[in-house]
């Protein structure tokens, strides 16, 4: 009698078991497509990570990457070509591709295209580490940051993607003109580590200002630029280091003004601001992969470059397919005006990004040496060039 009783329990149990192993596998797939690990049954992960050094964060989390996905990376077939990618202007060649299917037709059968959307630069380099990703246009302190943590093993910045496109914004009612009126403030920038934290961080280290985490009497909040956003609405920061287009964001819906755009700050105003990102591995085992899609690259960038009416229209009918929220021309402009696409990294300014990343004691050792493999973007733009 209590063997008959107990079996129902028992088969409901199970069922319970069941539903919950396929719920946690689902999340993980989730959190591995859209490149965010802060949400749902890994927020407890996401406030461990944060609590960590930078270093340590961008380990454990690769590590997490790699045990979410290496289910589905041991079961699958099929090829993969894995591109990484934010819904930043900054990003212009990865938005005109895909809007345009330049992507897809270029890698189609056998070869299965894959976009992914990060929305930061640590994030995406996290993912490539973890093998997630295969390529990524990213900006060039997380680059760093993991070629000097995977000691020069992991990834290769093979080309530029953009120059310019970074501004400190303050808000309505901010006094900023003396260096003593910093006391006190609130800033922000999208992540720990990324390129515009770097920006920020120096800056106010030029102006004699330790964060204080560090004992000093400024704040530097890490947040995303969605949130920058309504914080800046609410009157709860100050200003913020953004790429655009937030900057125009900030100005237009924010009532904020440009008090830095960070091209003064750079030789002849140029800077990199997005790089395009390989793995090592897919540099050693798919070269001709590689080969091609910079191939694209080159050749988008010039269309870009040649074409700025239309290529703004297909960014913001990509950026309105991925945000659902479409950018209001005025904004659109705006951005457009204070960044050009390139395909030149601009290695000088790669050099400087380390040093301040040294500087801040993001970085403690090693060095950038190999860091950037041009020989095939060389190639290509030596061919185009006797080409035309």
């Amino acid at each position: 009698m209590s063997s008959a009783g107990g079996a129902p329990g028992g088969e409901a149990k199970n069922i319970h078991e069941r539903s919950l192993m396929a719920k946690r596998r689902n999340n993980g797939r989730i959190a591995l497509r859209t490149g965010s690990f802060g949400k749902g049954r890994y927020s407890q992960w996401s406030a461990l990570v944060r609590s960590l050094g930078f270093g340590l964060r961008l380990t454990l989390t690769a590590l997490f990457v790699a045990l979410v996905g290496c289910h589905k990376s041991q079961t699958s077939s099929v090829l993969q070509l894995r591109l990484g990618y934010f819904p930043n202007v900054t990003h212009a060649q990865a938005l005109v591709g895909l809007a345009k299917g330049e992507f897809q037709k270029e890698f189609s059968l056998p070869v299965d295209f894959v976009p992914r959307v990060f929305n930061s630069g640590p994030s995406a380099i996290e993912a490539l580490l973890a093998d997630a990703i295969d390529l990524t246009y990213v900006g060039p302190s997380p680059a760093i940051n993991g070629f000097v943590r995977s000691q020069g093993k992991a990834l290769r910045v093979i080309s530029g993607a953009a120059s310019g496109g970074a501004v400190f914004v303050k808000r309505a009612g901010v006094s900023l003109g003396r260096k003593e009126d910093y006391a006190g403030k609130r800033f922000a920038a999208p992540q720990i580590g990324n390129s515009q934290d770097i920006s920020l961080r120096s800056y106010l280290n030029d102006l004699g200002y330790l964060p204080k985490e560090k004992g000093g009497n400024v704040e530097v909040l890490p947040l995303a630029n969605p949130d920058i956003l309504m914080l800046f609405l609410r009157k709860e920061i100050d200003g913020a280091w953004v790429p655009e287009p937030w900057g125009a964001i900030l100005v237009q819906r924010g009532n904020g003004s440009v008090l830095i755009d960070e091209r003064d700050l750079w030789p002849d105003r140029k800077f990199a601001t997005a790089v395009l990102v390989a793995s090592k591995r897919i540099l050693d085992e798919r070269p001709d992969w590689v080969r091609r899609f910079l191939k694209l690259h080159v050749k988008l960038t010039r269309w870009v470059q040649e074409n700025p009416e239309e290529a703004k229209q297909l960014i913001n009918r990509e950026i309105t397919r991925l945000t659902r929220k479409p950018m209001p021309e005025k904004i659109l402009e705006e951005a457009f005006s204070r960044f050009e696409v390139t395909s030149d990294p601009i290695p000088s300014s790669l050099v400087t990004f380390f040093q301040r990343a040294r500087r801040l004691n993001y970085i403690r050792r090693g060095d950038i040496e190999g860091l950037c493999d041009l020989r095939y973007l060389d190639e290509i733009t030596l061919n185009k060039e006797n080409s035309d």
